[in-house]
């Protein structure tokens, strides 16, 4: 089955923030993702994804997959899976949420991400993510006017 994920952010007065939630294992800083459900389409996953792990809600930016390596342990470790990421922008945020009492989450300045983020799978996902800024916001003025 295919690893699906979201690159949940918001825009506001032009900066950028992305949303991290700390895995169930090592508490480190992630994004959220899962396995599709069978019929489950990329969207359906992303949201679901979003709101069990990080208890938000939001419009998957379909136009702007993102399939990296990402490891399930730590880098050297092995267990690289294909992981496709789709930009979320977050409309609305729970205060309790399906995985609330395992996660916690944090906002982060795109441009301080490095300091959140220190895997370099995900590293090179926040990049690609920070490449594609401009066609991203230019999607959210339009969804938003």
């Amino acid at each position: 089955m295919q690893r699906i994920g979201s690159i949940p952010f918001d825009v506001k007065d032009g900066q950028i923030a992305l949303l991290f939630v700390t895995s169930q294992t090592r508490g480190r800083w992630i994004l959220p993702k899962g396995l599709a459900k069978e019929g489950e389409t990329h969207t359906e996953t992303c949201k679901r994804e979003g709101f069990e792990e990080a208890g938000i809600g939001g419009v998957v930016m379909e136009n702007f997959p993102m399939t990296l390596p990402i490891n399930k342990k730590s880098p050297g470790e092995g267990n690289a899976v294909p992981v496709t990421y789709y930009p979320l922008l977050v409309e609305e945020q729970s205060s309790v949420w399906p995985e609330s009492d395992k996660r916690e989450r944090h906002w982060a300045l795109l441009s301080d991400a490095e300091k959140v983020v220190h895997r370099e799978d995900l590293l090179a996902l926040v990049r690609q993510f920070e490449s594609l800024v401009p066609w991203i916001k230019k999607s959210v003025e339009q969804h938003r006017s």
